[in-house]
């Protein structure tokens, strides 16, 4: 080891026909197949004649011996910060968070701190997944700053790779409960509609011909006083979906200030219960271990506010 930088030498299983990335992470279970393919592609493994070896997807030398120059990571740059956090499950290797409305999850332009990793950095104090080759929480998906509910960060590399793959297979289950304006008709249904930036807008996310798909099917939970509690699976997870979905068919979000118009019989409710956010929290998330192969399911109440937002519109 020199200056944080390791040199892990390691022989590769006797199977023919593998991919180098692949080889090496069984291999190396420490380190994630995605950390390699990274590590390769820039000069930092060798064979056993001490050729340099920069394409992930060439084959492993049936039981050959290679050389991993790995590099510490590079410190983050922002700063842990005493932020309480309602943690729902925590073990070696992830932790899940029932979020606040209100807390940023990443440090941006306007918001350089205050935020779900800045409390996450404090909390675990340095055990959070480095996959892209920076100490910073492995925050795996993310929900809007004003959106409650449940999100999971990894603490390794190789629970990182697993959850994200699970999210690209769209197999977790993550479930709604919005507020919306209007009774939908029916009562349930599904919206497949593409999402991409609006070209008017790119602060804004819209139904865009060539986008991502993106799927949510949503029932209604309870009749309201023209509106309706609805719950949102999501078949995928695009930015603002439930937002951008539940408006095209008629029924934005209660309090939603980018893609909704309060009704005037809404509006002094909101008004009284001083409601200024998206009436949407994160209710249901449910995946499996990454490690463990276990299946995990963790269920959200939603939160005090739209309770209130709730009771004061049931009919």
């Amino acid at each position: 080891m020199d200056r944080g930088v390791s040199t892990i030498e390691t022989c590769v299983a006797a199977t023919e026909g593998l991919r180098l990335d692949r080889a090496l992470a069984d291999a190396l279970p420490t380190i994630s197949r995605e950390r390699l393919k990274a590590l390769i592609s820039t000069g930092a493994v060798t064979d056993a004649q001490g050729v340099l070896r920069r394409d992930p997807a060439s084959k492993a030398v049936p039981g050959g011996l290679y050389r991993v120059v790995v590099p510490a990571p590079t410190p983050a740059h922002n700063t842990p910060q005493d932020i309480p956090l309602n943690i729902v499950f925590e073990d070696d290797h992830l932790i899940v968070i029932d979020k606040q409305a209100g807390l940023v999850v990443h440090p941006a332009a306007g918001n350089l701190d205050g935020t779900l990793v800045n409390a996450l950095l404090h909390h675990c104090a340095g055990r959070l997944s480095g996959i892209g080759g920076v100490a910073r929480p492995g925050i795996v998906h993310r929900i809007d700053k004003d959106t409650s509910g449940l999100m999971v960060a990894a603490k390794t590399d190789r629970a990182h790779e697993g959850l994200a793959k699970q999210f690209a297979a769209h197999s977790i289950d993550r479930r709604y409960k919005a507020i919306v304006s209007g009774r939908p008709l029916p009562a349930q249904g599904s919206v497949d509609a593409p999402l991409a930036r609006s070209p008017q807008n790119r602060k804004k996310v819209a139904i865009v011909a060539g986008g991502k798909r993106a799927v949510t099917h949503f029932s209604t939970l309870a009749r309201l006083r023209d509106a309706a509690l609805v719950e949102c699976r999501l078949e995928t997870g695009r930015t603002h979906q439930v937002r951008v979905h539940m408006a095209s068919i008629g029924h934005p979000l209660l309090g939603d200030p980018v893609y909704g118009r309060t009704k005037p019989a809404h509006r002094p409710v909101l008004e009284t219960l001083n409601f200024r956010r998206q009436a949407l929290h994160a209710a249901r998330l449910g995946f499996i271990h990454p490690l463990e192969s276990n299946a995990l399911a963790f269920d959200s109440e939603m939160p005090s506010d739209m309770q209130e937002l709730f009771d004061s519109l049931n009919v």
